[in-house]
């Protein structure tokens, strides 16, 4: 019997620690409350792709042995995007030099980009008397190939610089002369032989590789045969970063997936979903989006949300820092996707840093800064009732 009860037992054990275990172990988070992973539908050349950009994004570290600095802002790519979300107070960057179209005249002084840490033995920038500058807080980069397929065709016929339908609004392309490098796509415009450029606070990037190219330089002090100037020495020196890493970066931000929105049957949010587009902030941020040819089929043709329009809006003086890029106005600021908003507290510390410079600390704090072409919709905004107001909070926090 007692040979019996022990068998009993030594069964019994292991079970009871194998669903204890279980129970311990946390669940999996949801898709939606992740940023990070692949589109879908991608080859198995294009995984494995993926797979090396995203090694190289959030696991390499540089130093001074691999080509940091001497000057430089950060030293990997993940220090400003962790969780390829965005940034805080603590990574945020300045851009300085450039007042109106003319171009940016404190080049030969370190512009555009203060480097404002340097490795021992060596001083940091500082900005040069008489420059004007801005902050920039590093943005989300999920969802970005999605905005780069979209065609210039389409963002030129959603533009509106004369305000024929008027309505205030006017968005514009920023219309910039490519870098030597750069290859224009099949279906891009010219005009004066400039192109749209459609990447950063102030739509100043080109593409991804141009994006990317310039965060290896300006934030790391990282040479590249794309950009081999060395920002201290402004001298060209022998490549830092391969040509295969940039280009692991570059499909890696362009087959990161979108954000998935949250709770879209909850009532409150459908209602301030509506509201949203009553007081007007859809003519800034275009819920939809479609791509037009893509080189990657996943991204070919496809219909997206991202609530951007991706153009140059004039925000009015109160963002008005002064400084600029390529030929947008210092008051003018790219629409930012508002995919994902609500997942911004994930890598900013548990709260918000939003604008262009992280000023604003909570959705509403951000409507109230807007101005210019976006004075009615606040207006509107503050002139709701309180739950209205928290139905459209809602709804912007489930994006």
């Amino acid at each position: 019997m007692a040979i019996k009860y022990l068998k009993a037992i030594v069964f019994i054990i292991p079970t009871i620690f194998l669903f204890s275990c279980e129970k311990l172990e946390p669940s999996a988070p949801l898709e939606e409350d992740l940023l990070d992973g692949p589109i879908e539908g991608l080859t198995y050349a294009q995984s494995a792709q993926f797979l090396a950009g995203d090694i190289a994004f959030n696991d390499e570290v540089f130093t001074s042995q691999s080509g940091l600095g001497p000057t430089f802002v950060a030293n990997s790519c993940a220090s400003c995007h962790a969780g390829d979300g965005k940034g805080t107070p603590f990574t945020t960057l300045t851009r300085f030099g450039q007042t109106d179209a003319s171009g940016n005249q404190f080049l030969n002084q370190g512009g555009p980009q203060l480097q404002n840490r340097a490795l021992p033995g060596y001083e940091p920038e500082t900005i040069p008397a008489g420059a004007t500058f801005s902050k920039f807080t590093p943005p989300a980069i999920t969802g970005l190939g999605y905005l780069q397929y979209v065609s210039d065709a389409d963002l030129i016929a959603i533009s509106d610089p004369n305000d024929v339908n008027n309505d205030g609004i006017s968005g514009v392309p920023n219309w910039i002369a490519l870098s030597d490098y750069l290859v224009p796509s099949t279906t891009a415009i010219v005009q004066n032989g400039k192109y749209i450029h459609r990447f950063g606070k102030k739509a100043a990037a080109y593409d991804l590789l141009h994006q990317s190219v310039n965060a290896y330089n300006q934030d790391m002090g990282i040479t590249s045969t794309f950009e081999p100037y060395d920002v201290y020495s402004g001298l060209i020196i022998d490549p830092e970063v391969t040509d295969k890493t940039v280009n692991d970066i570059v499909a890696y931000l362009n087959t990161l997936k979108a954000p998935i929105q949250r709770n879209q049957d909850d009532v409150e949010v459908q209602n301030g979903k509506s509201i949203f587009t009553q007081i007007q902030c859809a003519a800034c941020h275009m819920p939809e989006l479609t791509t037009g040819y893509a080189p990657i089929e996943a991204l070919a043709n496809k219909t997206f949300y991202p609530y951007t329009d991706l153009l140059l809006h004039d925000m009015g003086p109160g963002l008005d820092d002064g400084y600029t890029e390529g030929n947008a106005l210092t008051s003018e600021w790219k629409t930012p996707a508002l995919w994902g908003l609500g997942l911004s507290p994930t890598t900013q510390g548990g709260q918000y840093f939003l604008l262009h410079d992280g000023r604003a600390q909570s959705i509403e704090d951000a409507i109230i800064w807007h101005g210019g072409e976006a004075e009615s919709s606040k207006n509107q905004f503050e002139n709701l009732t309180t739950s209205a107001k928290s139905d459209l909070l809602k709804f912007l926090e489930s994006l």
